[in-house]
């Protein structure tokens, strides 16, 4: 999880607070910056008209960090002033680089710098596409130069690819200081759990001796990533409400085990340091192949994810759903599928905007999530209606989880802003649920649809905040 905060995440009754905050966590998996410039005008200081200073964003005055929440600013000021406290000590009390040392800086500052150069543009991408934390793959060479380089020269190496990341995402100074003071202290402090659990391997180990450095290495990359989260995720759960999911502040399983992976290739190119150093130009054609890999597993994932919600989009929910009706037929298991309808949506945009009610739809989507299981298939179908596929489930299960998915909505309370950008709570939502099973109400997925579609027409009928199964005979209604 690489620091970075990219994007500004308005506090609570700013504008575009749910917004900025997402961008916010669109970083090198970071210390995500939440901030949100509100158009207030500056201040005149120290000779400069207040015009004049607005444009510039570097001066410490004009930081969007002084518009966060008190407690979000007094969290980054804390975290700040620990890291940088452990960070002069360690460097201080680091024995004097010797001359190898500085050969294994150099290979690695000049593999990261073939890294960063070679990748820039797909990494500008990425940017621009992700709506929760990134993963730039330079823990590569970060944490293996923890693990092989003195604090003083670990830190050289990170001030190398900070120094270049500046220039590609292009980020506020406030942004920048803390993700790089928070790299910074996950690789001294890596450094420092990973010399305290030698010695290490040397001469012609056994199997014992194996497994023990493997097991040293997996604790201080548990910690390099242990600092980052507590620093990152500390940041976007201290900001705005809207902004507070799982895959906000911590990103989607893939990425984290992206993470992962690129913290073992770390560790990989440490022992190629350490064993045959030129080997570690390989490395280098590795991350930007690994890189490329990223950036298409990612355009995959866009085509198959509701942007507005992190859902499966109609396209992915679809394609998913056709396989497990496939194996369901084959297998002659139960299958149940679900549409949710929230009741008076249209109320919702019209009493408090439009953006609240994109909350609404993030929040509801997350609710489900949270609430079926990990082989249940949730997606948004449209405007305020999502699926829910629930494979091997029998009708009575079907029931028990379509009315604790009503009642999970029914006890949501979701913050968001009203149309002037003011604080306001959402509770109290009813929803309308209807089940088609297969193969009762239907044999493939569009018969199905239709079946589900019946059924919530008769919810609403039936005066609506209810589950209705679909009827044995279904006639696809004309319109709602």
């Amino acid at each position: 999880m690489h620091p970075g905060p990219d994007g500004d995440a308005g506090a609570p009754g700013e504008p575009g607070g749910e917004q900025a905050a997402r961008a916010a966590a669109s970083q090198n998996r970071g210390a995500a910056e939440p901030d949100v410039t509100t158009g207030t005008p500056a201040t005149t200081t120290s000779g400069f008209p207040a015009t004049a200073r607005a444009h510039h964003a570097y001066w410490p005055g004009n930081w969007a960090l002084w518009r966060r929440r008190p407690v979000q600013v007094a969290f980054m000021l804390v975290a700040e002033a620990v890291a940088v406290t452990v960070l002069a000590v360690s460097f201080a009390r680091s024995p004097i680089p010797s001359g190898n040392d500085w050969i294994n800086f150099a290979i690695l500052a000049a593999g990261a710098t073939v890294h960063i150069q070679l990748t820039q543009r797909q990494e500008e991408r990425r940017r621009d596409r992700t709506k929760t934390v990134l993963i730039d793959l330079t823990a590569v060479w970060t944490f293996s130069a923890a693990m092989i380089l003195p604090v003083p020269l670990t830190l050289f190496v990170i001030a190398v690819i900070r120094l270049q990341h500046w220039f590609i995402a292009r980020r506020p100074a406030h942004n920048f200081i803390f993700s790089s003071i928070t790299h910074g202290l996950a690789g001294a402090l890596a450094h420092l759990t990973y010399t305290a659990l030698g010695p290490h391997l040397l001469g012609r180990p056994g199997w014992g001796d194996f497994l023990r450095e493997f097991g040293t290495i997996v604790v201080t990359g548990a910690i390099y990533e242990a600092i980052q989260i507590a620093y990152v995720g500390g940041v976007l759960l201290l900001g705005s409400p809207a902004g507070r999911t799982v895959r906000n502040v911590l990103g989607s399983p893939a990425d984290n085990m992206l993470e992962a992976i690129t913290i073992g290739l770390g560790a990989v190119t440490a022992i190629l340091l350490a064993a045959v150093p030129p080997m570690v130009a390989v490395m280098a054609v590795v991350t930007v192949v690994f890189n490329r890999l990223a950036e298409l597993d990612q355009l995959q994932n866009d085509v198959r994810t509701d942007p507005k919600t992190g859902i499966l989009n109609m396209r992915g929910w679809s394609e998913a759903a056709e396989r497990a009706l496939e194996r369901t037929s084959r297998s002659g298991d139960q299958l149940a599928l679900l549409m949710v309808d929230l009741d008076h949506f249209k109320w919702i945009n019209d009493t408090y905007g439009h953006p609240a009610g994109d909350d609404v739809l993030r929040t509801v989507a997350q609710t489900l999530d949270e609430v079926t299981r990990p082989s249940d298939l949730v997606g948004r179908f449209g405007g305020e209606e999502f699926l829910i596929l629930l494979p091997d489930i029998d009708e009575d299960a079907t029931w028990d989880a379509a009315e604790r998915i009503r009642i999970a909505i029914a006890k949501l309370h979701m913050v968001t802003t009203d149309k002037r950008g003011d604080p306001a709570t959402i509770a109290d939502r009813t929803t309308s649920i209807g089940v088609a099973r297969h193969p009762r109400h239907g044999d493939t997925l569009e018969r199905l649809l239709q079946s589900a579609d019946a059924a919530v027409y008769l919810a609403k009928e039936n005066g609506r905040d209810q589950v209705c199964f679909a009827p044995d005979t279904v006639t696809p209604p004309a319109g709602r």
